[in-house]
């Protein structure tokens, strides 16, 4: 358990594929030496829960193959519609947190930046990469069989930018992702 005190209750890290969100995230949750949860988990709940048919847009890459003609803007808007459809499920996962007073990070791609309070007991740091090429550099890195997933970095870096508008119109921290070495404490600081 960690004595370093936060004024949250729940602390939301999000921001696109690549940006590092996860690592940090782990790291925040250990330094306040609280519980982590990755918003994947509820999509793959979600998932099994339901059908094609009760949530077309959770189940649409496994259902429709055109997908994979789609401009990168287009998935886009499709990511962006799954973030809208997960919203009120997580809404209520940290409600549940804020009832049951269990402090928790939770991160994730999907994770809408109007979910948090600037200065309340839900905290959101929102984490974008400017430089394009360096997502394709970061996905490379990490899964270097997958080759430069140049098509993918674009809608990750697409999406990122759509995070941060968003973030930024609801008072919410947004931070550039690089440098790495800085991000644990630069959000320690943003936080306050």
């Amino acid at each position: 358990m960690s004595n370093h005190e936060h004024k949250w209750d729940v602390l939301l890290i999000g921001g696109a594929s690549g940006t590092g969100k996860t690592s940090v995230s782990y790291r925040l949750a250990q330094h306040f030496g609280i519980g982590i949860s990755e918003v994947d988990d509820l999509t793959v709940l979600l998932k099994r829960m339901t059908t094609p048919e009760q949530q077309p847009i959770l189940h649409y890459w496994d259902t429709h193959a055109d997908g994979m003609e789609w401009t990168a803007e287009q998935i886009v808007e499709l990511t962006i519609s799954v973030v809208q459809v997960m919203a009120p499920g997580i809404e209520a996962v940290i409600t549940n947190h804020l009832e049951g007073n269990v402090p928790l990070v939770l991160e994730g791609d999907y994770l809408l930046p109007s979910l948090a309070t600037p200065d309340g007991s839900v905290r959101g740091v929102f984490l974008y990469e400017p430089d394009e090429a360096q997502i394709v550099a970061n996905f490379l890195q990490r899964e270097p069989d997958e080759g430069e997933q140049t098509m993918r970095a674009r809608v990750s870096w697409l999406f990122g930018n759509w995070l941060k508008q968003e973030a930024e119109r609801a008072g919410v921290i947004a931070l550039p992702a690089r440098p790495w070495d800085t991000l644990f404490e630069r959000i320690l600081a943003a936080l306050g």
